[in-house]
């Protein structure tokens, strides 16, 4: 009876957000009597839950298709089911440009994950709100278990003229407070100690708590040692929420604040509704009330209408804020988006050459910060044995720097330890115990 037993695989592309979207669909599947196996010429069913914020990412899940094609053809009664971004950006087209996906399934809908592949039913996707994902409780199969992911609400309200995301996943909804909170009290009977709560835009949860007062609520669980949350939108970063992280002492001092470009100008262009001096002067107040707080963000290059001076704009405000690191990109022109109709692209080429300058310069002020940190104690999460160096175990600091401490009795995965900073790297950090 257990070799009939199903058997699913899913490659997961793109953010955080994708990431636990697989964890509730393995989830929801696993409670069907299905098996999770680690490679798609094993499986009965290969899901590909997709991401289309960048062109990259697009064409990544184009090609990981086309290799499952000639799966296909081996096997003819493999199941091909696309879910994610890309699934809801293109809705049934992706049957004419690939005639051997059985099923679309788009992000709001995930809960329905068994019953499409279960009777094929080849599309489903919402025109709606995210109402029901958000009042749906869905079993979720982690394979960490130190550190895990809790959704707190779904969708996007910000339209920032690059997204797509607003599109594919459509309005903002809260999951009520309660729900969240008994997933986490969950988890803490499960052993977890960090919880990292997931939103588009989390500054700006609602329901019957705001979510600086949802933060004070989970500070509360007794056995939960870390809490961290992405992504914050910078003009809903408030005076409250600071407040809370500065009082919170659970609460890690690392903040996500994607800032995206140093000229108020192409802040206008991309409908980010702050300019470049009301960004800088949160981070002055950041700051001011925890001063260990480790900052990081993200930087389009090349936006339409970006010139010389807008570009050194942004390099100005690298070096003014120093952030601890950055996610940076070259822009990527998504269908759909206001960005993609803007006058004034520039050329590929000098993308590039401004993206690698961006790179190169925060590759310096990243390696500076780490060797701030040389000779100081830090606050060490064992998150498991090192993938490069079994001799070590690896874990992350509150302020979400990846550290290395030598194999010790007593060290085991889900530890906080106090360690002693002796190297630091430009990506990394070599400890010692304290």
């Amino acid at each position: 009876m257990r070799d009939e037993q199903k058997k699913y695989y899913i490659a997961t592309f793109g953010c955080q957000m994708n990431a636990h979207d697989s964890e509730k669909m393995a989830g929801i599947l696993n409670s069907n009597d299905y098996k999770e196996v680690s490679s798609p010429k094993d499986a009965d069913v290969v899901i590909l839950n997709t991401c289309s914020i960048r062109e990259k990412a697009e064409h990544k899940f184009f090609s990981e298709l086309g290799r499952i094609k000639m799966l296909k053809k081996k096997k003819p009664g493999l199941k091909i089911a696309v879910a994610g971004c890309i699934a809801q950006q293109h809705g049934e087209k992706l049957f004419k440009r690939a005639s051997f996906v059985d099923c679309v399934i788009g992000p709001q809908n995930i809960y329905q994950i068994f019953d499409t592949i279960q009777h094929t039913n080849r599309f489903t996707l919402t025109s709606g709100g995210n109402e029901a994902i958000a009042e749906t409780e869905m079993p979720v199969f982690r394979k960490t278990d130190v550190s895990a992911l809790v959704n707190i609400m779904y969708g996007c309200n910000n339209f920032c003229s690059y997204c797509i995301v607003p599109h594919t996943r459509g309005r903002e909804k809260s999951r009520a407070s309660k729900s969240i909170i008994n997933e986490i009290l969950g988890l803490t009977q499960k052993g977890y100690k960090e919880v990292t709560l997931l939103g588009q835009n989390v500054n700006s949860y609602m329901s019957d708590l705001d979510f600086p007062e949802l933060l004070a609520e989970i500070n509360k669980i007794d056995g939960i040692s870390r809490i961290r949350f992405v992504t914050s939108h910078p003009k809903d970063l408030s005076e409250k929420l600071i407040k809370i992280m500065k009082e919170a002492e659970k609460v890690c001092e690392h903040l996500h604040l994607p800032l995206q470009s140093g000229s108020t100008k192409i802040l206008g262009l991309m409908n980010r509704k702050y300019s470049y001096e009301e960004y800088a002067l949160k981070v002055e107040l950041l700051r001011k009330n925890i001063p260990q707080i480790a900052i990081t963000t993200d930087i389009i290059a090349g936006f339409p209408q970006e010139t010389d001076y807008d570009h050194a704009l942004t390099v100005k405000a690298l070096k003014e804020i120093s952030f601890d690191g950055i996610f940076a990109f070259k822009f990527s022109p998504r269908k759909g988006t206001a960005a993609a109709l803007m006058e004034g692209r520039i050329d590929m080429a000098v993308g590039s050459e401004r993206l690698q300058q961006i790179l190169d310069l925060q590759n310096e002020i990243t390696e500076i910060k780490n060797k701030e940190l040389e000779g100081t104690l830090q606050e060490l999460l064992i998150e498991g044995i090192d993938e490069k160096d079994s001799r070590l175990y690896t874990g992350r600091t509150r302020t979400n720097k990846i550290a290395a401490v030598p194999k010790a009795d007593g060290i085991q995965k889900g530890l906080l330890l106090n360690v002693l900073i002796k190297k630091a790297n430009r990506h990394s950090l070599d400890a010692v115990l304290a």
